[in-house]
């Protein structure tokens, strides 16, 4: 018998509405493992070259892993891929919570969906049966409200959903997908895929739990685990303070993006930070299936101009960003009521909060006027004509609202006149609010990841540089063969070597459906060792570091194979020109940029490693080294 999984996967046809079950060999499981490896599979092989991401030849992959749901912190996340309609390349978005543990619980091990329904429908997987139904009724509603008539139709208040939100419906480009009103899969535009298949939801609910193969180490890795929390300062601030911890850190190092990355540092930071928030709107701290850390942060407001309902979560630190520094805004309740916003609608807050503070910019430099914003005073600082805007983008309506919701390189393509210099989006993604000007990685990380810029998608340089690392972390990352930590600030050849093992062991980590504040190379709660272990202890497979980072790189290479089948190669691996000019302002920063002749050596020494041609395609010999030569009959000529 399997551990871990069921052997299952779903296949829906929602043209037709036929629902079927395949039970791929354990060969299958042992190689790909779940999340976004496995989703990538089907993905490459169906979906063909030029396909219409909105078009029914796309395919919506939904997967956890081989060890979800299994009783220990840090095991309940879901992928999702599809070909991404910000970008054109593979999309690929990860969320938490209690959905990816219970979607297990319910029978399967991730759900396929083709085609496109005639009519607006959603599917429930309760006990092991999946079947549709007919949803024109939940449209055009906010998703705390369809949250709680799911659970009332399905008859059981446990039930968990995953939807769409009304911005997906009306067509916003960067719509995620919401669970629990309040945990998003928020990046590359999959909600707008969801929305084209006319897939409101998914509603799961089961009590099939897969057994682990060693329930005594699970135990014993868990004890050891929430006795680690104190221990480790990065680990204990995140469960206090949740994300917003790094507020102060990052603006103390220069690195929080403040007006949309024309500077590394805020006047306003502390007003926006966790503490803060702690100190002035924190309801509870919530959590995911079997976590300890509970880092998810619910607020509530229920006096002054801006109210926030606790049934929304509360801010997370990118999101703080992207509304804030990036905004130039320092009220913490109007960033609160903009993540609120976000998640009543289904959009992905930091393409959402990074394309209005691209507008402001274009706005402050007079590239567009109050013409194009329809009269709104679209200035840094202006917490007002932020929400307004937001509003408008997720109704697309007004006049900023249908330009705004195609994302900020549609905005500025449209728009002209010189707006493109104000973009600071890779492969049309946003970056998120870790600046590579600090971080110098993140340049290299930001260009190559197959579907844009990300911030979680990689180690970050501070856990591997001289003189900021601690022993702890430099002894995790040792376990991976980096030894020998580079100085700040370097983009040299061991930093690329760490930049390429950390994209590897975090591609695995999102194949595995890991949270990445739990499982890591460096900071989190449990390092590669206790990776290792728990795999070990809910598969029964006795799996190695090596081949847990060649699972991600696995990934890495799928996706690179689809995306170049569709012409992506180093002219995609681009940064914006923002990243190359010095930053404004004050502070360690001031002055910084990312430097060409760095960045281009860096790409070279990057594809090197991978095997790639120096135009970043993957090789057969490349894919064969990754167990998947079946994949080379997908590269271009």
């Amino acid at each position: 018998m399997p551990y871990g999984y069921h052997g299952k996967i779903l296949h829906v046809d929602l043209t037709t509405g036929r629902i079927e079950v395949e039970t791929p060999p354990e060969s299958f499981y042992r190689t790909y493992m779940g999340g976004g490896a496995m989703g990538t599979v089907y993905i490459l092989r169906e979906v063909p070259k030029g396909a219409d991401p909105l078009g029914p030849e796309n395919l919506l992959a939904v997967f956890p892993s081989v060890v979800t749901g299994a009783t220990i912190a840090g095991l309940s996340r879901i992928n999702i891929n599809a070909k991404s309609p910000m970008s054109g390349a593979i999309g690929d978005s990860q969320g938490g919570g209690f959905f990816p543990a219970e979607f297990k619980f319910a029978g399967y091990d991730g759900v396929v969906f083709r085609g496109q329904s005639p009519k607006w429908v959603y599917l429930t997987i309760i006990d092991g049966k999946a079947e549709l139904h007919e949803a024109a009724h939940l449209t055009g509603k906010v998703t705390g409200e369809v949250d709680a008539l799911l659970k009332q139709e399905v008859g059981d208040g446990k039930a968990q959903v995953m939807q769409i939100g009304p911005a997906a419906e009306k067509g916003v480009r960067f719509s995620g997908i919401v669970t629990m009103a309040n945990r998003l899969n928020g990046r590359t535009g999959m909600g707008l895929v969801m929305a084209s298949k006319k897939l409101k939801a998914i509603v799961v609910r089961g009590k099939d739990k897969p057994k682990a193969a060693d329930p005594q180490a699970l135990a014993a890795l868990n004890k050891a685990g929430v006795q680690g929390i104190q221990a480790n300062p990065d680990v204990d601030g995140l469960g206090r303070l949740g994300t917003a911890s790094v507020v102060m850190p990052q603006n103390s190092f220069g690195s929080l993006p403040t007006r949309n990355y024309t500077e590394g540092q805020f006047e306003g930071a502390e007003a926006i930070s966790g503490e803060k928030m702690a100190e002035t709107m924190l309801k509870e701290r919530d959590t995911c299936y079997a976590c300890t850390v509970r880092c998810k942060r619910v607020v509530e407001i229920t006096e002054g101009k801006y109210k926030v309902d606790p049934v929304y979560g509360g801010a997370e630190y990118e999101t703080i960003g992207t509304f804030g520094s990036y905004c130039g805004i320092s009220d913490l309740a109007a960033v609160s009521l903009a993540h609120q916003v976000c998640d009543m609608h289904g959009v992905d807050t930091i393409s959402c909060g990074a394309t209005i503070a691209f507008a402001m910019e274009c706005f402050e430099k007079g590239i567009i006027t109050k013409e194009d914003t329809g009269g709104i005073e679209l200035r840094f600082g202006n917490a007002d004509a932020m929400l307004e805007t937001l509003n408008q983008i997720v109704t697309k309506s007004g006049k900023l609202g249908p330009v705004l919701a195609e994302g900020s390189a549609r905005a500025a393509k449209k728009w002209g006149r010189g707006a493109e210099a104000c973009l600071i989006t890779c492969k049309n993604e946003e970056a998120p609010a870790h600046m590579p000007q600090a971080k110098r990685s993140l340049a290299l990380i930001y260009a190559v990841n197959p579907f844009g810029a990300d911030h979680q998608s990689s180690e970050h340089d501070w856990m591997y540089e001289k003189g900021m690392a601690s022993e702890l972390y430099l002894g995790r990352l040792a376990t991976m063969g980096l030894t020998e930590p580079p100085a700040p600030m370097s983009l040299d050849a061991e930093k690329i070597k760490f930049a390429y093992l950390g994209q590897a062991f975090y591609s695995m980590m999102d194949t595995l459906e890991l949270c990445q504040f739990v499982y890591g190379p460096a900071w989190c709660l449990f390092g590669p060792v206790e990776t290792v272990a728990m795999v070990k202890a809910v598969t029964g497979w006795d799996v190695t570091i090596e081949e847990l980072i060649q699972v991600g790189i696995r990934r890495i290479n799928l996706m690179r194979t689809f995306n170049a089948r569709d012409g992506f190669a180093r002219k995609d691996d681009a940064l914006p020109e923002k990243f190359f000019k010095p930053l404004g302002g004050t502070g360690p920063t001031a002055g910084l940029a990312v430097g060409r002749d760095e960045f281009e050596r860096a790409l070279d020494e990057y594809y090197r490693l991978h095997g790639w041609t120096r135009d970043g395609v993957p090789t057969a010999d490349a894919l064969a080294k990754s167990g998947i030569l079946w994949a080379a009959e997908y590269l271009p000529a």
